[in-house]
């Protein structure tokens, strides 16, 4: 395993808990190995040094290394993947390396996605892009750092009721199974199922903040849902997307953990409708992050 400097290049220590964030951002120079990621090969150019300064930037152990310490000039964050959402970064130990997003409003506003690490000084960046008015968790493994960005931005937080007790002093507490409106052109969808707070936010017809519900995986080429990380209940996560699915509409699948993807909203509904049915015969069986096909 790659897990020591080869001649001043990049490495990746042993503290790695195969994430997958850094090869989400570097896929062709970060791989996994016996459980971890390792480095394929040295850099080539200033582009793809960009992608590994963006994996180590992300990292929640810090062990994307070189020889050369890291630098707040190397830190792309908030790295921009379209017009109006953009990737956090700095992704933090309490939520087990979860990303994190901001979503730009027409009105100039912004709003948060999960959090990443707390930091004064990140918050005062996220900032900068617009007045952050509301921070959205997802569910509870990443609840961590989401009263301090809030109380930091003046934002209201948000989460499921089934998901309260990692934030009982939510300023907005989502209830029922049905959609509901938390600002012009979001709305949140309860996914019960990863865990019993699990929600969806929808914008725009256009982006789809899945949590830990529904992710891309690389191995399958397809939709997915953590079937071997299901910490409420597989089988209810299961009736949760045959009573949504239909009801869901959009290009870009943005997953706390797990793969981006963005495709036609046609061809994501076609791909949610099979797993809609695929899921209907998984079952509940024990935990096994090792299991999870990234």
């Amino acid at each position: 395993m790659n897990t020591e400097p080869e001649q001043g290049g990049w490495f990746v220590d042993e503290r790695c808990t195969n994430c997958d964030v850094a090869r989400q951002l570097a896929p062709d120079l970060i791989g996994v190995r016996d459980g971890r990621s390792v480095v394929l090969r040295q850099p080539r150019g200033q582009a793809e040094t960009g992608r590994l300064l963006a994996a180590a930037h992300a990292c929640h152990t810090r062990s994307i290394r070189s020889s050369a310490p890291l630098s707040p000039a190397g830190d792309p964050y908030p790295l921009a993947l379209d017009d109006a959402v953009l990737l956090c970064g700095h992704n933090s130990r309490r939520t087990a390396g979860a990303n994190s997003y901001l979503l730009r409003r027409p009105d100039g506003g912004t709003m948060m996605v999960d959090t990443p690490r707390w930091s004064p000084l990140l918050a005062d960046r996220y900032a900068a892009l617009g007045p952050v008015t509301d921070v959205l968790l997802t569910h509870r493994d990443h609840a961590a750092h989401g009263r301090r960005y809030a109380d930091r931005f003046g934002a209201r937080l948000w989460i499921h009721e089934g998901d309260l007790a990692a934030a009982p002093d939510a300023d907005r507490v989502l209830r029922g199974t049905g959609p509901t409106a938390v600002g012009p052109g979001v709305t949140a969808v309860p996914l019960p199922g990863h865990t019993l707070g699990s929600v969806l936010y929808l914008a725009d017809d256009r982006y789809c903040f899945s949590g830990d519900s529904l992710y891309w995986s690389r191995t399958t080429a397809d939709v997915e849902v953590f079937d071997t990380v299901a910490w409420y209940s597989i089988e209810e996560l299961a009736t949760s997307l045959a009573r949504t699915a239909d009801q869901l509409r959009f290009e870009w699948l943005l997953p706390g953990h797990g793969d981006r993807r963005r495709l036609p909203a046609a061809e994501m509904a076609e791909r949610l409708r099979r797993l809609t049915v695929r899921a209907q015969g998984l079952r509940q069986r024990p935990t096994d992050i090792h299991g999870v096909r990234w």
